[in-house]
């Protein structure tokens, strides 16, 4: 470990138990790391007691944290394309770290503003270029979309013991929120800053990483992203994949609102879309991306199947007598959205997007593919609020037309690398299919 610490290595130079500890390294860093700024969408009324602050303040903080992300993408890519991810890592979790030990001081209104805004910095600007970077780095081409998929499903696995304890956490201090709240972040707090540590100590220097060691960043860097067709057809594909992956969330107050599922089924429907959906989904889809030798064919397939069960949704014929139907394919549409999402990322790799611009591709793909968290809840709540329940045949009709030009944009990515021979951006050299294998 010390001797790759400080000499360069491929992943074909690590063992395959090393690169499945940093692949869970990563994931769990993925989870953990982002649990400080959006503890409000898991516990909203006790952080609003804790801190002391309305409604509308705490949607600041997380606009604040929202609108530094999304300044913060792009650069996050060519900055892990600079400096080494092992770097980056260790230094998002350290400043994260102190960042929510101050957040759980439980400060004034304008110092928690300031932690949000840093949080923004220091989880994407600084941290975000490793997540997509690191697993590619111990993967080939063709292991990057498995390897991809199972980040996500330890991610979701992490997710949800995390979730278990804070519950655990909060029932134990019912009477006091402040003292709930303050637990939960310093632990969050001290997991963050052990991965830290890890990060220093695991991550070793890779060949390849950084093209030129020790040089500034050129327009040329700026020009070969955005002239790559694969970048921007991978970007469009996740575009439209994260719009619908996050547009199915509708599905289960269609449930209740249309349907008139009992409470114990929408519940039911909702915790296995939260929880056990992220952790199946993800490794499947990646599997099966492999066995294909495509990322693209999987979403394909997938999006089609989508678009046919949001218009079997639409057609079912409203009531309690059908809900189970409905409730199951509400569950097949988180499943197959959430696979997606998953390997959507890893058509750079499909594309032969080269290690030294797969951090810069990966934050062009992050700023466009997310582009629906900026309008989409707004977009979808004002038809809510205009038709009432009539709006979900809408919604889902706009999730279709998106499930199907995810498709068109995924068929386009494969005639391009059928076309170019994937010469566009060819790896000057291939690490081993890792972690799963050998």
């Amino acid at each position: 470990m010390s001797n790759s610490s400080h000499r360069e290595v491929s992943a074909a130079d690590l063992s395959r138990g090393r690169r499945i500890m940093l692949l869970i390294l990563v994931s769990m860093g993925s989870s953990i790391l982002f649990a400080p700024p959006y503890l409000k969408n898991v516990f909203y009324d006790p952080l609003l007691d804790a801190l002391d602050i309305n409604n509308a303040q705490i949607g600041w903080l997380v606009s604040a944290y929202a609108i530094t992300a999304t300044i913060c993408y792009l650069p996050s890519g060519f900055i892990a394309d600079r400096i080494r991810v092992r770097t980056l890592a260790t230094t998002g979790y350290l400043i994260t770290a102190m960042l929510t030990f101050v957040y759980a001081a439980l400060p004034g209104f304008g110092t928690l503003l300031a932690v949000f805004v840093g949080m923004g910095l220091s989880t994407i600007l600084i941290w975000w270029g490793v997540r997509f970077k690191l697993v590619r780095l111990i993967s080939d081409a063709d292991g990057y979309a498995r390897n991809i998929g199972l980040s996500y499903g330890i991610y979701g696995a992490v997710g949800l013991v995390l979730g278990f304890v804070e519950v655990g956490i909060l029932s134990a201090f019912a009477e006091r929120a402040d003292l709930g709240v303050r637990t939960i972040l310093m632990m969050l707090g001290g997991l963050i800053f052990l991965l830290a540590i890890a990060s220093h100590l695991l991550t070793p220097r890779f060949a390849g990483e950084i093209e030129h060691p020790g040089e500034g960043f050129k327009l040329a860097d700026l020009t070969r992203v955005f002239g790559s067709p694969v970048v921007w057809l991978a970007a469009g594909t996740m575009f439209f994949v994260y719009f619908v992956y996050t547009g199915v969330a509708y599905t289960t107050p269609y449930l209740s609102t249309v349907f008139a599922a009992p409470a114990a089924v929408v519940s039911a429907v909702s915790v296995i879309r939260t929880y056990g959906i992220t952790l199946l989904a993800g490794p499947a889809f990646g599997a099966l991306a492999t066995k294909a030798r495509s990322p693209s064919r999987v979403i394909i397939i997938a999006s089609i199947v989508i678009a046919v069960a949001l218009a079997a949704l639409i057609a079912i014929p409203s009531g309690p007598v059908l809900v189970i139907v409905a409730a199951v394919i509400v569950v097949a549409l988180g499943f197959l959205a959430n696979g997606c999402y998953g390997i959507a990322s890893s058509q750079l790799s499909e594309g032969r997007v080269g290690l030294d611009m797969f951090g810069a591709a990966s934050g062009l793909l992050s700023v466009i593919g997310f582009l629906p968290d900026t309008f989409s809840s707004v977009w979808f709540g004002a038809i809510i609020d205009d038709r009432g329940s009539g709006a979900y045949p809408i919604i889902f009709t706009i999730l279709i037309a998106c499930s199907l030009l995810a498709a068109v944009l995924s068929y386009a990515l494969i005639l391009w690398v059928r076309r170019t021979g994937g010469q566009a951006a060819v790896e000057e050299s291939e690490a081993p299919d890792a972690p799963a294998s050998s």
